[in-house]
């Protein structure tokens, strides 16, 4: 990681300074494919803390069996009863059918390209373009994925660099994290996660705080 890093630093000396600062972060892969697409769909559009306490009731509702069997077997009434929207439910189901299926094999998406895993991701009901990167980076580890609509990554690119539109940093900065985006993109997550963007109005003014 430490040579990924100084390449990143190297190309990239404010991300770089903010590295410097945070420390090294390591890219924790989910390596149960199934249960990180149910926990991504259940996480759609809520924060953080949400997501994770509807997650938790629904893993001690299945007693931890966590498998397109269990969640085809489970009523609608069930999971909504977890905090669970009903169109939620629909893609939890779709999921289920097409893995037992076998319409998305889960085992040999490892084996496939970047653009070819969003394209099998993308068939379910549900799953967007947005998830399928969430998956190719933090289930398969791919190091190498910038998932531009991201607004966590548009946060923390807004505040690093002190400009108003988080997208176009985003793609303006793209070549220099060339082949780690995604490691560049865990630093740009630490801003928001440390609430430095709510904090302090830009990266100029947390340096100066630590002055």
């Amino acid at each position: 990681m430490k040579d990924k890093i100084n390449i990143l630093t190297s190309n990239d000396p404010v991300l770089g300074k903010f590295i410097e600062i945070i420390g090294e972060l390591e890219l924790n892969k989910r390596d149960d494919y199934f249960q990180s697409l149910v926990s991504s769909i259940i996480g759609q559009q809520l924060s953080a803390k949400a997501a994770a306490t509807i997650f938790g009731r629904f893993v001690e509702f299945t007693k931890g069996v966590l498998t397109p069997e269990k969640i085809l077997s489970i009523s609608a009434e069930e999971l909504r009863s977890l905090g669970i929207s009903y169109s939620k439910i629909k893609y939890l189901k779709d999921l289920s059918q097409k893995v037992l299926d076998k319409e998305l094999a889960l085992d040999t998406l490892d084996r496939l390209t970047n653009d070819e895993v969003i394209a099998s991701l993308t068939s379910v009901k549900g799953i967007g373009k947005w998830t399928a990167e969430m998956f190719l980076i933090f289930s398969l580890g791919r190091e190498n994925v910038l998932s531009l609509l991201d607004v966590g990554l548009q946060r923390g690119a807004k505040w690093l660099y002190n400009k108003e539109d988080g997208k176009k940093i985003l793609e303006e900065r793209a070549a220099n994290w060339e082949p780690y985006h995604s490691i560049a993109s865990l630093y740009l997550w630490e801003a928001v996660n440390q609430d430095l963007v709510i904090t302090y109005k830009s990266f100029d003014d947390y340096l100066q705080s630590l002055n």
